[in-house]
């Protein structure tokens, strides 16, 4: 049994309480702590997320506004509304729902959005804030790693951290922000060679592979550090990238469910105050 089971909602209650805080404290002044989603289409994936984000900053005191566009909605129109938002002073920041309509350039859209109202690190600027070690605000769930770490007192620095993927929105931005707190970070991929072998050096282990049971027990040392990023669904039920069983071996471990994703709403809201 790992030492310590890293789990996400105290840290996200962490952050609640010290958001609604700073809400009151803009409310008081006048502002209303407020976010813009953009959805364009119908995924089903993007809807319940937002329903779960306007629940959620009406909770902490704040406003949410929709805007549901349709898939027939064309690129130049998406980004004519993402200017109105940028330009509107009621608005606090704005989260596009992505994936978009495969006809939508995401990047495009991203680039769209005015630096100071981007709540998850989908402008270039932003982006390369946090590639240059100038900024912690990068995508919500590398930050809801972080704040996992953070909280559980996981000793950061000269560790080794080995991330598993090198996606735009989790494998290389969590790498950057460990760096940050200077870990020794590698990174490794789907071509990556001798991968278990990499695997049982590592002081700390980001999954984020997007494979159910992907890191086994005998590639994990003891002791290691478990982050385990993957949502995966297998037999109808949630399951991460990590085997379970690797959790005997482990000095901590976030579940799945219950870890990395419970915190990651909470950090869009966190991006959402920043500037306040």
């Amino acid at each position: 049994m790992s030492d310590v089971l890293m789990k996400g909602k105290i840290v996200a209650d962490v952050y609640r309480t010290a958001l609604e805080t700073k809400i009151a404290e803009a409310k008081a002044q006048g502002i209303e702590v407020t976010l813009a989603i953009v959805i364009v289409g119908d995924d089903p994936a993007s809807h319940v997320y937002k329903g779960r984000l306007v629940k959620l900053v009406e909770s902490l005191g704040g406003k949410a506004k929709e805007i549901l566009l349709p898939a027939t909605t064309t690129q130049e129109e998406v980004i004519a509304c993402i200017e109105s938002l940028n330009g509107d002073e009621e608005i606090t920041g704005i989260l596009p729902m992505m994936p978009m309509p495969k006809h939508i350039n995401d990047d495009e859209i991203g680039a769209a959005l005015k630096a100071e109202k981007d709540v998850d690190c989908l402008n270039v600027v932003n982006a390369g804030e946090v590639f240059l070690g100038r900024s912690r605000y990068a995508a919500c769930t590398p930050r809801s790693c972080m704040a996992i770490l953070n909280y559980y007192g996981i000793e950061l620095a000269g560790k080794h951290a080995v991330v598993i993927g090198r996606s735009n929105v989790v494998g290389k931005p969590v790498s950057m922000l460990l760096l940050q707190q200077n870990c020794t970070v590698t990174i490794c991929h789907s071509r990556t060679k001798n991968l278990p072998e990499i695997l049982r050096q590592a002081d700390i282990i980001v999954a984020a592979v997007g494979k159910a049971g992907f890191v086994t027990p005998d590639m994990v040392k003891e002791g290691a550090v478990i982050v385990d990023v993957g949502i995966n669904m297998v037999d109808g039920k949630l399951c991460g990238d990590v085997d379970p069983a690797c959790e005997e071996k482990a000095s901590a471990f976030t579940p799945v469910p219950g870890g990395v994703g419970v915190v990651s709403n909470m950090m869009v809201m966190d991006a959402l105050v920043r500037n306040l």
